[in-house]
């Protein structure tokens, strides 16, 4: 049984808070549940609306991407998945997951003045260390994207970590020394996350987010970097291009790196 001072969503209250929003009225918060990007995505496939939002306390099987497991201990983080039906050519897809980054650093920044960086494709840092990351997960019909999962987990309360992930993970209590409300940092981050939504809707807008990215991360441009996944390799970064796709200066000339991960090489 939880104590008092214990940080609770209250639905009613983020119902008014999102009132200007698309996600007003779409909240769908679970105790716990299996993957709320699993509920989102089913939900997706029944015709659910854009902009409907699955969250919960607790995860027992949240996951990152390339199916690694996403720890989603009770009470302490933010693990939400919003349902996007984007009017966007597939080919933009790729810009997703970059624009949800800019906009969780946005929020976490908005609630906490933490500095996030963003490290390609989908992790969000503070320093060294992991605060969150994102998993965009999608359906194509006709060559254009029928819906997007876009899920984050966000570690807000956790005060500390076993010791496989000690060295790498931190938390949004951790860095500022305070108990940062998970209500607050989920209406920052839903009140991004469609402000970003909009600009990559807008091709005008939306051609700027690799570059609003390069900006926000200390990762993309001329850090030494091994990229693992099937176009594993090592090298220098060298900026994103117009999809938001990785370029490696490598002993073998430039790689344009489509999918896999990043980490140090220093």
């Amino acid at each position: 049984m939880r104590g008092a001072g214990v940080d609770m969503y209250d639905l009613a209250a983020l119902n008014i808070a999102l009132s200007g929003t698309v996600f007003a009225g779409k909240l769908h918060f679970s105790p716990i549940t299996d993957s709320t990007n699993s509920d989102a995505q089913e939900a997706a496939r029944s015709g659910r609306a854009h902009g409907s939002v699955f969250f919960a306390d607790e995860q027992l099987a949240g996951r990152g991407r390339g199916d690694h497991t996403w720890h989603s201990e009770a009470g302490v983080g933010l693990y939400v998945s919003v349902l996007l039906r984007p009017p966007v050519p597939l080919q933009r897809l790729p810009l997703l997951p970059l624009a949800a980054g800019l906009a969780a650093a946005e929020a976490i920044h908005s609630v906490s003045g933490l500095i996030v960086d963003l490290r390609w494709p989908n992790d969000l840092l503070i320093g060294p260390r992991k605060v969150g990351g994102i998993l965009v997960e999608a359906k194509s019909a006709r060559g254009a994207v029928d819906y997007a999962v876009v899920g984050l987990g966000i570690n807000v309360h956790q005060r500390g970590f076993d010791s496989d992930l000690a060295a790498f993970a931190t938390s949004v209590d951790l860095e500022t020394q305070q108990k940062i409300s998970r209500q607050d940092l989920l209406i920052a981050l839903l009140e991004s996350l469609e402000r970003e939504a909009n600009r990559l809707a807008d091709p005008a807008a939306g051609i700027t987010i690799p570059a609003r990215v390069e900006q926000a991360s200390t990762w993309i441009r001329g850090r030494r970097v091994e990229v693992h996944g099937p176009q594993a390799c090592t090298g220098l970064t060298a900026g994103l291009d117009e999809h938001g796709f990785l370029r490696v200066q490598t002993e073998a000339g430039l790689l344009i790196v489509q999918t896999g991960g990043i980490r140090s090489a220093d």
